[in-house]
């Protein structure tokens, strides 16, 4: 790139991120000061992020509902959302925007160079020219407004972030951390809620929210980012030619004042809801928070990641099992927060005494106070800075674009000084430093002076309180009653009638004129073929090997995969196996150990169970899968090692198991919670069938319940539990029933090859022990549930089959729930109905599901699900809407894969059954899809929806309300 072609920008500084294969740019637009980082290289996945610093002054929740507006509607793109209009119709890798708490980002990504020009066209007309003005109810629809359906009708509040932020609300360890974050840094932005708190989100008004927008949203307080293989001067000039130089410069007042070090502890209290008539008993949460150091202290940042697995993560860690064998919580947790301007720093005791306050810190300041007297474990620092560097030289985010997280990540720095974006970014030099490190007392050194020697700590802790959320609902509520009767009869009459003219407005459909402007690409731009899996079936000393041959930059990704076909009776103990296997004690190993050896030699060891259904069949395979990736000079050592693992990890230390069973059943409750969506839907997928019942019942409520009756049992449980795990794992992991996937290149595999007999000689033949009759028998499989939890949202499900019906899958059902995800059902539950989310997908298997997220309302939203047929029936769409429906559902097929997720798919495709000429089939079917076969498609939804199952987490008084809908009503623990 020559800067000296972008006269508008001047430059301030380069840098080489070798390790990246990537040259840096910083530059500042002259006009306006906007800044600006360009990342070159020649990832083909283009990344384009447009931020704000955006320090709010309340917990209104402005900044947020901001993020939610900017996108419905602009300048250019006069479209009601815009948003989805981009969802269901480009070639996007990425789409979505994120408020933090102190500032907003809008990032977007794509392979495709003319649909990246689109995603950067539409984002960036959005933020500077968005429609908020102009238009007072996208305000209403996505922040809050008041609902008066008729003159007697009780006055209620909805709004999208509002009930987002209920769902948020409702869960303890949001609450926690919002707590601590505000009670470490109380007189800066960060001591109020830049989401917003349900309670104070209706005292924003629409004119401080146009006033928010209008003061930050200003390139002069913009950070650009441009990343990937792309001309990076056509791209610099469109971007001032366009928008930057309709701009003069202003001065933004978006400073972010630093927290003033407290002179002693301080502490702060609060409540989190249980349902009524729930055990409060040792639910307490305890932290103790520390705040030191600042944002572009580089060592430090790595330095303290570091601590975290020596002090908190690793099996056996130094501060989590004092805090375990004290008794004090059933699961440890908490870390290092390096993503605001100051650092800090957490211990957290989950389902704890209230009385065990005192004990909790004293455990804490005199674990930490022997560890910097006598010194950490070099073998844990060792391995806490190998598994980072692993990651680091890896560069695999999973789903997320590379070019994405680094842009995330530049921001800890770049936000609070404008000439430091890379500091954080390029690192092969703080690694080294770090390991010279260990041969000082600088790890020592940094317990003092973040934890012994630091007076700027807080203790916050929070306890149930039963029935808390029916009395805030309550308190809301009344003041709603209370304030409609301060209101004139044409008050009232004028709340019914915005009422109902919100509702217009959500139903009115935006003209066809205005949705030409969104640019769409061609059919000349989606790709025709599928992309190819690469599977080598090997027989090797008795067992299947299946190779993928893909390039891996000389890392191996490994998984061994035993069936458990007969022992599914077990599943909920295969559930525990998972959670035990690599954090427990060894013939050679104890458990701290041997978590170090794992990340010293591989970047991770992991176990899972899964189930694979056979294409065409009602056939399915449950295994076991026992996964590893290393460096390929790792692995004749990871041989040995994973034998170890798999059969000499001892069972029979009661007291490990007990800490094991505690920290699974709070991480278990954690996430049945957080994640109520698909808590509902593995549930109600769990009425369909054997295969999804046995998944359920091994990660699921099921598992959940299993969990709850062994912690509450153990000692009259304990001596079965230990003679059932045992005799599992000599039956599960023998070489017979062993299958394994490698990816790799040919070095790799040829190494894998050769050093495979250490393991395979390290595991019996086959099985033989008799395994005891447990004590656990699987419950029945039950069918529409409601499950009251102490939310203040739901989470509705519906599930069923189509196959059985005599409906066989089109890849057209593929383009049908970009139809439904983007269209119908996003505009009846989250555009009317208000909830935060709602999703649906039709597979191969023959099964369909649908699904809300944060949804205030239960009934209605099973009621648009019924209403999905005659959607579908009266569907009418031209050719330019099919062209938009069909590159939505491309993009969707066509996510960049991690060498390591192109090995999985074409592993699930060898164990399926389903080849890439299948997958070319369906390709071709969605690329044919008319407005004819998406009417044909309201008979498999019918045939879904008349197994009429449905499981639903949510509020006790919602589900209370529906409970002709369900077989059973329980309360979720």
């Amino acid at each position: 790139m020559n800067i000296e072609h972008c006269k508008a920008y001047r430059l301030i500084s380069t840098q080489d991120m070798k390790d990246m294969g990537t040259k840096g740019y910083l530059l500042e637009h002259n006009k306006t000061k906007a800044k600006v980082v360009l990342m070159e290289n020649q990832d083909e996945n283009k990344v384009f992020t447009i931020g704000f610093r955006t320090p709010p002054k309340d917990s209104t929740g402005v900044a947020h509902i901001v993020e939610h507006t900017v996108l419905c509607g602009s300048k250019e793109f006069p479209v009601k959302d815009p948003f989805i209009e981009l969802a269901k119709g480009s070639l996007n890798t990425f789409l979505n925007a994120m408020t933090y708490p102190d500032k907003t980002v809008y990032p977007v990504a794509s392979c495709n160079d003319k649909d990246f020009q689109n995603l950067m066209h539409v984002y960036l007309d959005a933020v500077f020219y968005p429609n908020i003005y102009k238009e007072e109810k996208i305000f209403k629809q996505e922040g809050w407004h008041y609902e008066l359906e008729s003159e007697e009708a009780p006055l209620k509040y909805n709004g999208v972030v509002f009930n987002e932020m209920k769902g948020v609300y409702s869960d303890p360890d949001s609450i926690l951390y919002r707590n601590i974050q505000n009670a470490l840094f109380p007189d800066t932005p960060y001591g109020v809620e830049s989401g917003g708190d349900p309670v104070e989100i209706p005292e924003l008004t629409y004119e401080d929210y146009l006033d928010f927008h209008s003061k930050y949203y200003h390139p002069s307080n913009s950070y650009i980012y441009l990343y990937g293989d792309m001309d990076m001067e056509e791209k610099l000039n469109w971007l001032e030619e366009k928008y930057l130089s309709q701009f003069d410069y202003l001065f933004v007042d978006s400073a972010l004042p630093m927290q003033k070090s407290f002179d002693k502890k301080q502490e702060k209290y609060g409540f989190y809801s249980v349902p009524e008539g729930d055990d409060s008993k040792d639910k307490v949460y305890h932290s103790l928070n520390f705040a030191y150091g600042t944002f572009d202290d580089r060592k430090l940042y790595r330095g303290m990641q570091v601590l975290e697995y020596v002090l908190l993560d690793a099996v056996g860690a130094p501060v989590k099992q004092a805090l375990l064998d004290a008794g004090i919580g059933s699961e440890i947790k908490g870390g290092f927060e390096n993503g605001l301007q100051q650092m800090s720093f957490t211990f957290i005791a989950k389902n704890a005494r209230q009385d065990q306050k005192q004990d909790f810190e004293k455990v804490i300041y005199d674990t930490l106070t022997e560890l910097a007297e006598k010194g950490l474990d070099r073998r844990s620092l060792l391995a806490a800075l190998n598994a980072m560097e692993f990651q680091y030289r890896e560069g695999d985010f999973g789903n997320y674009p590379k070019g994405l997280m680094y842009g995330l990540q530049m921001f800890d720095s770049w936000l609070y000084d404008d000439k430091k974006p890379f500091i954080h970014l390029d690192c092969g030099d703080v690694f080294e430093e770090l390991r010279k490190a260990m041969d000082t007392d600088y790890y020592e050194q940094l317990i003092r002076d973040f934890f012994l020697d630091n007076t700027h700590v807080c203790y916050v802790g929070i306890e149930p309180k039963a029935g808390l959320t029916a009395k805030m609902d309550q308190e809301e509520q009344e003041k709603l009653d209370q304030y409609k009767e301060t209101l004139t009869p044409e008050q009232i009459q004028k709340l019914v009638q915005e009422t109902k003219e919100l509702k217009v407005y959500q139903e009115e459909p935006t003209s066809p004129e205005a949705l030409k402007c969104i640019p769409l690409l061609t059919r000349e731009d989606l790709g025709k073929k599928v992309l190819p899996v690469h599977n080598e079936v090997n027989e090797m000393q008795g067992v299947t090997l299946v190779e993928h041959d893909y390039p891996t930059n000389g890392i191996e990704y490994l998984r061994l995969i035993f069936s458990v076909d007969q022992w599914k009776e077990y599943a909920p103990y295969l559930g525990l196996l998972t959670d035990i296997l690599g954090t427990v004690d060894t013939e050679k190993h104890d458990k701290l150990a041997l978590s170090n050896e794992i990340l010293i030699h591989a970047g991770n060891f992991e176990v899972e169970g899964t189930a694979y259904g056979r294409k065409g069949s009602d056939e399915y395979s449950m295994h076991m899968e026992v996964g590893s990736k290393m460096l390929y000079r790792e692995i004749p050592y990871m041989m040995e090692l994973l034998g170890e693992i798999l059969t000499q990890s001892k069972m029979g230390d009661t007291k490990r198991l007990r800490e094991i069973i505690g920290e699974a059943r709070s991480g278990q409750q954690a996430s049945k919670l957080a994640a109520g969506h698909l808590t509902a839907c593995r549930r109600v997928m769990s009425y369909l069938g054997e295969r999804q019942y046995y998944v359920e019942q091994m990660s699921g409520i099921g598992y959940y319940d299993f969990l709850c009756d062994l912690e509450e049992h153990f000692e009259e449980r304990k001596d079965n539990l230990i003679a059932v795990l045992t005799a599992l794992m000599k039956n599960i992991f023998v070489k017979e029933d062993l299958e394994i996937s490698v990816t790799a290149t040919e070095e790799g595999r040829d190494i894998l090859k050769k050093e495979l007999s250490t393991l395979l000689e390290a595991l019996p033949q086959q099985a033989g022990e008799t395994v005891p009759e447990p004590d656990w028998k699987l419950p029945a499989s039950k069918e529409n549930e409601g499950f009251k939890t102490a939310s203040k949202v739901q989470f509705v499900a519906r599930a069923g089959h189509f196959d059985d019906k005599g409906i066989e899958y089109d890849g057209s059902f593929k383009v049908v729930k970009t139809i439904l995800s983007y269209d119908y059902l996003w505009n009846e539950v989250r555009v009317k109905g208000g909830a935060y989310g709602v999703m649906c997908s039709f597979a191969q298997s023959g099964t369909g599901y649908f699904m809300s997220y944060r949804d205030p309302n239960l009934t209605e939203t099973n009621e648009v699900y019924k209403g999905v047929p005659a959607y579908l029936e009266q569907f009418d769409a031209d050719e330019r809407d099919m062209m938009k429906y069909m590159i939505g559902t491309i993009s969707e097929m066509d996510t960049p894969l991690t060498p390591r997720a192109k090995g999985s798919r074409s592993y699930r495709s060898y164990k399926t059954g389903y080849t890439e000429a299948d997958m070319q089939t369906e390709r071709d079917q969605v690329l044919a899809t008319d407005q004819k076969k998406v009417r044909e498609a309201a008979k498999m939804v019918e045939a879904i929806l008349s197994d009429d199952k449905i499981c639903v987490l949510g509020g006790e008084e919602k589900v209370e309300e529906a409970k002709e809908l369900f077989d059973t009503v329980r309360v979720l623990n």
